[in-house]
This record gives structure tokens, sequence and C-alpha cells, in this order.
């Protein structure tokens, strides 16, 4: 397989996610923080850390009492995505792409460009600015920029997207839709699918991940209400249901890179702590890489006596380097029944037959992933958390999240990390383009 540069940055978790399923293909196994990197120039760091300063304020102000709403509006105005439909030609650039521009006319990337010039791969970004660099400062390979959202703002696409030779790899179809509609060509355009860690997939056959969705359904469906009407599917899709699965109904609820909502995961311990006692529930808080987390579950649940007494059945997902937390973070959703987050890239988990519980969003970006979970019958919004066990037992005994893991199994596509792979190398693939242009008039063909 071809090696590439594989790029991201450190700003929350999602592009640092989406590039780890793809450190196989990057040369030496490394992927570049755009952001923080050896040698970095202190105008580039600076430039940078503004930006992420910016946004964990953001996320943050949300919980400021009064003005919070109002700041977070304030912000996520400028990174809105525009209604798709009428559907339009929005090839023109926004106040944010301008001002992106404005600093790369200044220098910012060039010493990231020119660093990675030195060989001659193909360059894979998982971030826009970076891909951005990477043209304007004249990369000599190709240029890939890898989208992990459902929908996305005008902002990912260059000024001038009728001439920019950056291409795409698109994870869903309304994605693909979108570029068109801000002028990429379609030749730019690939829909591989969100790339999944490989080790939860494993080969292309998807053997591993086959075998713990026949588990996970076990806990899925208790009363084989799902089974009773779509068994011949099921069967025909990963095999036979296990007799028994291999751990207790497990449940694991994510916390974004800013922190937010950690509080929504001592209502839902509260609430289903005598199933948890009773070795028939067990909650895996996952922190990420965020201390503060961490420590805030250790004094709010291990170190409460209140919370005493659970054999394990509470943990706490941490690791002090990302790379190490995503590694973790992998192992145990095989093992995991429920996937609750907020509608971040973790949506494209979906496909791994992980049914998604939706925690409210934060910002425009998550609203359009909640809404393409939600219309694909991959995930269900969260009932109020203070009575998690009363909601969850009854989607679980009427086999609503049985069908919402199917869904996403058969519906949403697993292989999009062995689909990059093959584009970058020059192998054939199926087809990748199975969405129908809009006919977004924008000269982009």
């Amino acid at each position: 397989m071809q090696k590439a540069r594989v790029v991201s940055v450190n700003m929350g978790y999602g592009h640092q996610r989406t590039a780890y399923a793809l450190k196989n293909i990057a040369i030496d196994d490394h992927v570049i923080n755009a952001n923080d990197y050896d040698g970095i120039p202190a105008h580039d760091r600076n430039i940078w850390e503004g930006m992420r300063h910016f946004y964990e304020f953001a996320s943050d102000s949300k919980s400021i009492p009064i003005i919070g709403n109002a700041i977070f509006s304030l912000v996520d105005f400028f990174q809105r995505i525009s209604a798709y439909y009428p559907v339009r030609d929005l090839s023109g650039p926004n106040f944010q792409l301008k001002r992106l521009f404005a600093f790369m006319r200044k220098g910012w990337g060039e010493d990231l460009v020119n660093k990675a010039k030195l060989k001659n791969i193909p360059f894979i970004s998982t971030f826009l600015t970076p891909a951005f660099m990477a043209e304007y400062f004249d990369y000599p390979g190709d240029i890939y920029c890898v989208i992990c959202d459902a929908d996305i703002s005008r902002t990912w696409v260059s000024l001038k997207p009728q001439e920019s030779r950056i291409k795409y790899f698109a994870p869903n179809a309304r994605t693909a839709e979108r570029l068109t509609c801000y002028g990429v060509r379609e030749e730019n355009i690939f829909l591989t699918g969100y790339p999944l860690p490989r080790e939860i997939i494993g080969t292309e056959k998807m053997d591993i991940l086959k075998d713990d969705i026949r588990k996970r359904l076990f806990n899925l469906d208790p009363q084989k209400k799902y089974l009773e009407r779509y068994r011949i599917l099921v069967e025909n899709k990963v095999g036979s249901i296990a007799d028994a699965a291999d751990h207790p109904l497990t449940i694991l609820f994510s916390i974004g890179g800013a922190g937010a909502q950690k509080e929504i995961a001592i209502k839902i311990v509260k609430s289903l702590l005598n199933e948890i006692r009773a070795g028939q529930v067990k909650i895996i808080l996952s922190a990420g890489v965020k201390k503060k987390v961490k420590d805030y579950f250790t004094k709010e649940l291990l170190d409460n006596k209140d919370f005493q007494n659970t054999g394990g059945g509470i943990e706490i997902l941490y690791q002090d380097k990302i790379e190490n937390y995503f590694c973790d973070f992998n192992q145990k959703l095989r093992k995991t029944d429920i996937l609750w987050t907020k509608p971040s890239e973790l949506s494209f988990y979906s496909a791994l037959g992980l049914p998604i519980i939706i925690a409210p969003t934060i910002g425009s970006q998550e609203e359009f992933n909640k809404r393409w979970l939600v219309k694909s019958g991959f995930g269900i919004f969260q009932e109020d958390p203070a009575y998690t066990k009363q909601w969850l037992f009854d989607w679980l005994n009427k086999g609503y999240l049985a069908e919402a893991a199917m869904e996403g199994f058969v519906e949403g596509e697993q292989l999009g990390v062995y689909n990059i792979e093959k584009i970058i190398s020059n192998i054939p693939v199926h087809d990748l383009t199975p969405w129908v242009s809009t006919a977004c008039d924008t000269g982009s063909g």
C-alpha cells in the first residue's frame, strides 16, 4: 500500500480520531498535528492556539448562566451550515474561509508544507486548513481531505473550488452532494465512508466485527422482539446470534474533547445503580485525555460512598496520551452494546452495529449529525437521564436498540479506511460515486 503524509490538528477529538484510523498508511506510522509539531514557528503556533482557545471557550460558554447561550450562539453563527433546500449554487466563499486564506498569505502553514515536501507522497488531512495550506504552498503530490461529519459548511472548500486540486473522501451521500453545491468537481469527490478502526472491523470480510455484533444483539434484544421479525436478515448479514453474551449490558458514555456534558453521566449511573451493583449493567465513562474530567468522575462516583460496592460496574476510561486513549477506546467498544454520545464524528460508529443514544448537540455541526442519525434510523435521542432505567429497558424490551444496531450495520459503510488506502494506491475499488448530483449550477460539471 502507498504510504502518505497524514496530517491532523489536536483541537477536539474528531480530527485526531479520524487520523488515528489511518495511521497504518502514515509514513513512519506517524500522524502530524499541523498546530503542534517539532519546530513549528512561533507565529504559526500562536494563530493555531488562538483558534483552539476560541473553540474551547465556545464549547464551555454554554454552561455560563444567562449569557452562556448568547455567547455560544454568536460563535456558532460563523460556523453554521446553510439549509440544503432549495438546492442552489453555494460556491461563494464565506467570511471564515477568507480569514484563513488571509493568514496563509502572511506565511501561515508554509513551514509545515515545506517540511512535508521532503517526500513526494500523498498528503491526507483530516481537517480543512492543512489541505488548503498544502495546495496554497504548492505541495507536489496529491492532496486529500477526509471529512468527518455528516454535513459540512462552505468553509471546507477552497476559495476557487472549480480550480482546486484537493480531493475529498466523503463519509456519506449528503456530504458528497454538498461538495458539488460548493463547486468541487465531481471527479474530486470519493464516497468512501468514514474511516473506522480496522482493529474493530478485522479484514475486509469484517470477521471481527460480525462476531462482536452476534454477541451484542443478545444483550440488545432480551425479549427477542426484533429477532422474531428479522432473524433471517440478521443471520444473513452476521450469522447466528450467540446463545449467551460474554459481558453484561454495557453502555459507553463518551465525553467530548472540551469536557462538556459530564454531568449527564452522574444521572445515568444514579438511575442504573441497582442494576450496576447486581452485575446486570456496566457503565464505561470515557473521559478521554482530560484529567479534570477523570478527576470529576472519580470524586463524584468512585470516591462517593453513595456509589460504592459496584463490583467494577463503573469504569473510567482515561489516558494521558491521545494515541493510547484511542487504542483503549476501540478495544472497549468491542464489548460495548450502546454508545451514548453527542453526535460528533462518533455518529459514524453506528456502522459498527452500535446503536447511538444521542446526547444534546453542541453547535450547528452536531445538529446536522443528529438529523442524519435519526433520519437514517441509526440513533435515538436520549430521554431524561434521571429516568434512564425506565426508558432504556423499555427500549430494550421492545427491540428498538437492536433495530438501530442492525440498521447502522446494514446501511452504513464499514470499509472506509480500506477504500481510502486503495484510492491513494491507485487500486480499483467498487463504485464510490453512487450518489446523484443535485445539479447545483456552479460550473463544476
